[in-house]
């Protein structure tokens, strides 16, 4: 049984709810049980210097957690002068998981940023932040097009991430933080709306695992995905 008594391939509850903020470009906020995550979208006229007259655009991100988003309070990175490694990694993968989902030659030269923050965090924050901050960048081209600053559509499909993992031996999705705080095997899987992978990150934190188990646990990424893309679907339209 785990331990939110969730059948091992039921996700916690998810909604998505748009326009939250009034100045960004897109924006929403995510909440995945008890994980919320505030997503937001920028669009500025300009890129970064190493891709400046190439004519391509540019998507990146920004991540990071409120000091009271668990249950002790942390310190807000800017006090310490610099980002933690942890906060780095999430960012770089939240920006390289939505470039993957866009044609950037059809956005122009022009740069989307997405800024994830996280007001409330109990597992899966990066998953909903990269699942969030595709509604928010959805939200924004889709007034880019309907300013006709860009021809075609450079979204080529949604992207959407779930967490899934071996947890008292048994394969279950979308851990929450007591699943995920003791799983065996933790992952976290990227994929497209056209079922193509972005990035899958596997890891033994207490147990290894079997070919068979990995193939479970893309399974339910798989289902977990499929549902999250209709949600997504569904905000933004």
């Amino acid at each position: 049984m785990r331990p939110s008594g969730r059948n091992l391939s039921e996700m916690r509850a998810v909604s998505i709810e748009t326009g939250v903020t009034k100045h960004a470009e897109g924006s929403c906020m995510i909440r995945m049980g008890d994980t919320h995550v505030l997503c937001t979208a920028t669009i500025e006229d300009r890129v970064p210097p190493f891709i400046k007259g190439s004519g391509l655009g540019w998507v990146t991100a920004e991540y990071g957690m409120l000091p009271r988003s668990t249950t002790s309070r942390m310190r807000r990175e800017a006090a310490t002068g610099k980002q933690g490694g942890r906060t780095v990694e999430i960012q770089r993968l939240i920006g390289r998981s939505l470039r993957a989902g866009v044609d950037r030659v059809a956005l122009g030269e022009r740069q989307i940023t997405v800024d994830c923050d996280v007001i409330q965090a109990d597992g899966g924050t990066r998953c909903a932040s990269i699942t969030g901050g595709w509604v928010a960048l959805r939200l924004a081209v889709n007034k880019l097009m309907k300013a006709g600053d860009v021809i075609s559509d450079p979204l080529i499909a949604p992207v959407a991430a779930v967490s899934c993992g071996i947890y008292a031996g048994q394969a279950v999705l979308d851990l929450d933080y007591p699943e995920d705080s003791e799983a065996g095997v933790d992952g976290n899987f990227i994929l497209r709306g056209d079922g193509q992978l972005i990035e899958v990150q596997m890891s033994a934190e207490g147990a290894t695992f079997s070919r068979q188990q990995m193939t479970d646990l893309m399974d339910l990424a798989n289902q977990g995905t499929k549902d999250l893309f209709d949600m997504q679907l569904q905000a933004t339209t």
